[in-house]
């Protein structure tokens, strides 16, 4: 099975969009959605009745921090994140809150772990940064491969059977074999907000059989996203780094 997977859309309409149509395009099967449909921009009633419809269609979703903020304010967002949850908080149905309330922090499936953050204790969110980190979220299951998101950088991350952890950045279009000797952590880049200096919205395919994932980027209008964001009254920084994928 051709498996699809985003992380934190952020409300960004015109990069999901985009990130879909090539998914179905490469012949996706199922997709998952691994958290934070809404913060920061512009679009979270499309974003969340999107994944909404997904999941009624078969899809996976997991609750990120931004999600979990909507009924449950946090106090470790900053300025601009919280400001961008108190206006997605007063554009959102009941349905739309309740869906997001709902979703699971974590879902398994067919031995692979779908997480927003990490395994260990995925309410902390905590981000993988580092081989430290990753070993954490990968002993805390014993599920040989976990999906994640929440950092906003590709990155992948393996453990071999005497628990040498390796890692690297992952490149775009290039698949790469998750060996069955070892255990893996596949930590995706975000569709609506990425932060590794390529602007480009980000997701991945994976492909069950042959244990194959490849992390792909996607161009979409993103000066159209950005307008929207400043449109919205949103704080402009977070239209300007969309520009520059920070």
């Amino acid at each position: 099975m051709r498996l699809a997977l985003f992380a934190d859309i952020h409300a960004n309409r015109q990069a999901f969009a985009a990130c879909l149509d090539a998914a179905r395009a490469r012949g996706a099967e199922r997709l998952v959605c691994l958290g934070d449909i809404v913060g920061y921009g512009a679009d979270p009633e499309w974003a969340v009745d999107t994944v909404m419809d997904l999941v009624a269609d078969g899809a996976l979703a997991v609750r990120g921090n931004h999600d979990h903020a909507i009924g449950m304010p946090s106090d470790s967002m900053n300025d601009d994140a919280t400001a961008a949850i108190d206006w997605t908080r007063g554009r959102l149905n009941a349905e739309q809150k309740s869906f997001l309330a709902g979703l699971p922090l974590q879902r398994d499936d067919d031995n692979r772990l779908y997480v927003h953050s990490e395994a260990s204790d995925p309410a902390r969110w905590r981000y993988v940064r580092d081989t430290a980190d990753a070993a954490r979220s990968m002993m805390a299951t014993g599920l040989r491969i976990t999906f994640c998101g929440h950092i906003h950088r590709p990155g992948l991350y393996s453990m071999s059977s005497a628990a040498k952890m390796t890692s690297f950045v992952p490149t775009s279009g290039i698949a790469v074999q998750l060996l069955t000797g070892r255990r893996w952590l596949a930590v995706l880049g975000s569709v609506g907000q990425p932060r590794d200096g390529d602007p480009a919205a980000s997701f991945a395919m994976f492909d069950t059989d042959s244990r194959e994932i490849t992390y792909l980027r996607v161009p979409y209008d993103m000066e159209t996203a950005a307008a929207r964001i400043r449109a919205n009254g949103l704080p402009h920084w977070l239209a300007d780094r969309l520009l520059i994928g920070r």
